[in-house]
């Protein structure tokens, strides 16, 4: 049997999305010697990334991860985490971050703006379709507003953009947090695909390092500070193995569904996603421009019942509004399974979503009767290791020099895109543990 590999640095960093890459970078850039640990592997140049068969591989359960209620999740295990699947959203900070617990992002968050030109896309890549939307909301007094993003259409190699952006962006206008990873690598840092953790190594109440399988083979790491940001699910899977207790107890998903509705015109599955929103944030719910991808679209819709799928024709003349509810902190995450239920309150909500955006579709021209509503989606897990339950306001936990930093430290659900705050939050806290020494 070949001996063990072990790695030594002085900060290890689990994870390699927005929160891991954005601290491994800032880390490495100031000197630090950073090992940074990523489960899955760099897809971006495989001829199916960004593809249907795609996420088949570099999803978890190839996509068809499921809680235990029948809500889809999709967990990206990739190079970059959930910015290889997401639609290139960008939101600040909720106030509530600052006003109630003293986290102020303002700085790390005009940085980044600047830095990676986040802004909304021009009026004529926006979508004839998606604009039509907005215009009704507009009309019907809702305050929709173009959509600021992560994607500059100047960095594409051919920008045409569309539905499919989900499964992977193939045409390189969408920011991916492998670059921050790259970046990190390029300043000195160590990085390791296929390195998938399995446990945290501790002295007493002291981490020492990680352990786990690097190509398969077993590899130990070790570190004077741990940075946890495997995501929503797998830091509380992590922190459960090293016997932290009420790691996963209560998980927020930014729930979603997309109301469809059907007109004579062409429908928005062709243009970029979400490029306009309306934020409600007195009702607790977002709405944005989104459909499925086309083949994706009968898989979806089979789920809310078998004719559901009959309607797949009419996907080129399909008006998709998604609806992102703010919801409670409710279930867990569990080592093999997950639980989210919805409170009375979240379909209160939901419910009231739906008919402001039935509203909007008649507005828009679509047929009453072809409106209908997908099956729930959990998009954003977090809430699973929150800040005042258990890290403290620097992201520290229980066990000395064990930090998190992804979405799994929201006190509660954003609501609204989340990667934004994320790399904030990774800027704050690698200057907490520069300034540490």
């Amino acid at each position: 049997m070949a001996a063990q590999t072990v790695f030594h640095a002085d900060v290890i960093v689990v994870g390699s999305g927005p929160g891991g890459a954005t601290v491994a970078r800032a880390l490495a850039r100031a000197g630090r010697q950073v090992l940074l640990l990523e489960a899955g592997r760099d897809e971006r140049q495989r001829p199916d990334y960004g593809t249907y068969l795609g996420p088949l591989r570099y999803a978890e359960r190839g996509s068809f991860l499921f809680t235990e209620e029948g809500m889809q999740v999709v967990r990206p295990l990739l190079l970059g985490g959930a910015t290889s699947m997401y639609c290139g959203c960008a939101a600040p900070p909720p106030v509530w971050l600052k006003d109630r617990y003293g986290i102020n992002l303002d700085s790390e968050v005009a940085e980044t703006v600047a830095e990676l030109g986040i802004a909304a896309l021009p009026a004529e890549l926006r979508g004839a379709a998606s604009t039509r939307l907005a215009q009704a909301g507009l009309a019907l007094g809702q305050l929709w507003q173009p959509q600021r993003k992560f994607m500059r259409p100047t960095r594409s190699r051919c920008f045409d953009c569309s539905a499919n952006c989900m499964l992977g962006c193939r045409c390189g206008a969408k920011w991916n947090a492998a670059e921050y990873a790259l970046d990190a690598r390029a300043a000195g840092a160590t990085l390791l695909t296929s390195a998938r953790v399995t446990k945290l190594l501790r002295s007493g109440n002291r981490v020492t390092g990680v352990a786990g399988f690097h190509h398969g083979q077993p590899f130990e790491a070790r570190a004077e500070t741990v940075v946890l940001a495997a995501g929503g699910i797998g830091t509380p899977r992590l922190l459960q193995t090293s016997g932290v207790a009420g790691a996963g107890e209560g998980v927020t998903m930014d729930t979603t569904t997309i109301v469809y509705g059907v007109t004579k015109e062409r429908g928005s599955g062709r243009e970029p996603p979400m490029t306009w929103s309306w934020h409600n944030q007195a009702e607790g719910y977002m709405l944005s421009t989104l459909v499925d991808p086309w083949l994706l679209y009968p898989l979806i819709t089979a789920l809310s019942g078998w004719r559901r799928p009959l309607t797949w024709p009419n996907w080129g003349r399909s008006l998709g509004v998604m609806m992102k509810l703010t919801d409670e902190v409710a279930g867990y995450v569990g080592p093999t399974r997950i639980s989210k239920p919805l409170t009375s309150r979240d379909r209160e909500r939901l419910k009231a979503a739906e008919t402001v955006v039935r509203r909007m579709l008649v507005e828009v021209g679509a047929a009453p009767d072809s409106i209908f509503s997908t099956p729930l989606r959990g998009t954003h897990p977090g809430s699973t290791v929150r800040i005042g339950h258990l890290v403290d306001i620097h992201l520290r936990s229980e066990i000395e020099d064990l930090y998190v930093c992804d979405a799994s430290v929201f006190p509660q659900a954003l609501g609204q895109p989340t990667v934004l705050t994320i790399i904030g939050l990774g800027k704050r806290l690698a200057n907490h543990l520069l300034a540490r020494g």
